[in-house]
């Protein structure tokens, strides 16, 4: 007999829910974005987050390489991966690279990377985009064995300003060709949607135009619905926006925090239908707080989202 997991409901409820089976299932194995400020707020990342679930480090413009390979080692004394950002358009040569690399792997183990151009408008050196930067080969030298690169459901107007698709989808084919000639695992980080729709719609051209690379799909996590928008005008987002300001039309919801149970309901029982579907796993934003999402996360992962220190 199977064993059921529950959630928890909302003081004065009737008891626990039971967790989807969907749900539980693609959340096995989702990874986690932090940078040093908010990483610092939490006293044991074991205490939130399952045995080796990979985490993101953001690298914001500004922040000293000093502060993101401490959070690097820190992370990695806690025994999970650690994914860094490598943002293009602030590395200012192949020197600087270099140097990244060699301290990340010197103070934390570190063997794998996102490579992404980066939210600056105006390149500090070099290079400009994810492609100069794997075009290096530093990565391959250093022996990194997993490279992430971005993925885009709703399209960038950094790099196609017209609202469309084209420079973008091209820029995955070229991704996809190097992933054929290079030794790491290569998959596509996305950045966060609302909407299941569109992003089963981009998943499925993806395949139909031959591109193979697993997604992980970008997530927000729960956050005040003010914040969510901010956050997502800010980076871009496209239609699925009009899933949060149809929400700040109602006023019975416009209070209450989102959480992205809708949204990864759909994707999971999508999933469950169409086993091919390539979506491999969750990338949380964690925009309202690690804790916060995190403890959504042990609430409906069920046994996917058990944290290191319960386990």
């Amino acid at each position: 007999m199977a064993l059921l997991n529950f959630k928890k409901r909302d003081a004065g409820s009737a008891g626990p829910a039971p967790v989807n089976p969907h749900v539980e299932a693609f959340l096995k194995g989702y990874s986690i974005e932090v940078m040093p400020r908010t990483s610092e707020k939490v006293e044991s990342f074991r205490d939130l987050l399952p045995e080796g679930t990979r985490v993101y480090i953001a690298h914001i413009e500004g922040t000293p390489i000093e502060d993101m390979v401490a959070t690097a080692a820190r992370l990695a004394r806690e025994g999970y991966p650690v994914m860094p950002h490598f943002p293009a358009r602030i590395i200012r040569d192949k020197a600087m690279l270099a140097d990244w690399i060699a301290r990340y792997q010197g103070e934390a183990g570190v063997d794998q990377a996102l490579l992404l151009a980066g939210g600056v408008a105006r390149p500090h050196g070099d290079f400009d985009s994810s492609m100069q930067l794997l075009e290096t080969g530093e990565f391959d030298r250093a022996g990194f064995t997993r490279l992430h690169v971005a993925g885009h459901p709703e399209g960038n107007r950094d790099i196609d300003p017209d609202g469309g698709m084209k420079l973008v989808e091209e820029a995955l084919q070229w991704k996809q060709k190097f992933s054929e000639r290079t030794d790491a695992d290569m998959a596509l980080a996305t950045q966060f949607a609302f909407d299941a729709k569109p992003i089963i719609a981009w998943a499925d051209r993806l395949s139909a135009a031959g591109i193979t690379l697993p997604v992980h799909i970008g997530i927000a996590g729960p956050a005040k619905l003010q914040t969510l928008i901010k956050f997502a005008i800010a980076c871009g987002v496209g239609p699925s926006l009009k899933v949060l300001q149809k929400r700040a039309m109602d006023v019975s919801k416009l209070l209450l925090p989102y959480e992205p149970t809708e949204v990864l309901t759909e994707l999971a029982a999508h999933k469950a239908a169409n086993p091919d579907f390539n979506i491999e796993a969750v990338h949380f934003f964690p925009l309202g707080g690690i804790k916060t999402n995190a403890t959504w996360a042990i609430e409906n992962g069920g046994s996917s989202a058990v944290p290191a220190n319960a386990s």
